[in-house]
């Protein structure tokens, strides 16, 4: 998550590391939270965050590319799994985040909508759009 928002390997680790910092911390209040997970997620973006302002660079999270050495062409399903990334790039930003966190971080709908601050209903929505386009996508690329 931290990379698909700074875009680079090196400050996401760091982005991750002050969240680690963060949590361990606040390790006392985490465990008695409802929702450490949605923390956890919160804590990351806002950090990301942190880092363009830092950094002064505002970007939206586009241009997602990954680099060779993590998905080998030689792999059946590396190209194909290359091309799910650079369609999701294209995505609206929320049905971007929502398909991120409930397909690749494994929240629920309701940790979703909690970290998004959107209603459960909308996290469904985000979620069916983003997978039909990706379906569609995929069927028009065969």
């Amino acid at each position: 998550m931290a990379y698909l928002w700074v875009k680079d390997r090196e400050a996401a680790n760091d982005v991750l590391q002050q969240v680690f910092e963060k949590a361990w911390t606040k390790r006392n209040d985490l465990q008695t939270m409802e929702n450490p997970t949605g923390w956890m997620v919160r804590a990351l973006k806002n950090e990301s965050m942190q880092h363009f302002r830092g950094s002064r660079k505002m970007e939206a999270i586009t241009d997602l590319e990954l680099e060779d050495e993590e998905i080998q062409e030689s792999e059946p399903q590396g190209e194909r799994l290359k091309m799910v990334f650079r369609f999701l790039d294209k995505l609206p930003e929320k049905q971007k985040e929502v398909f991120q966190l409930r397909e690749v971080e494994g929240l629920t709908y309701e940790e979703i909508a909690d970290y998004l601050e959107i209603s459960v209903d909308q996290v469904k929505v985000n979620l069916h759009r983003a997978r039909k386009s990706l379906k569609e996508y995929l069927i028009a690329k065969k």
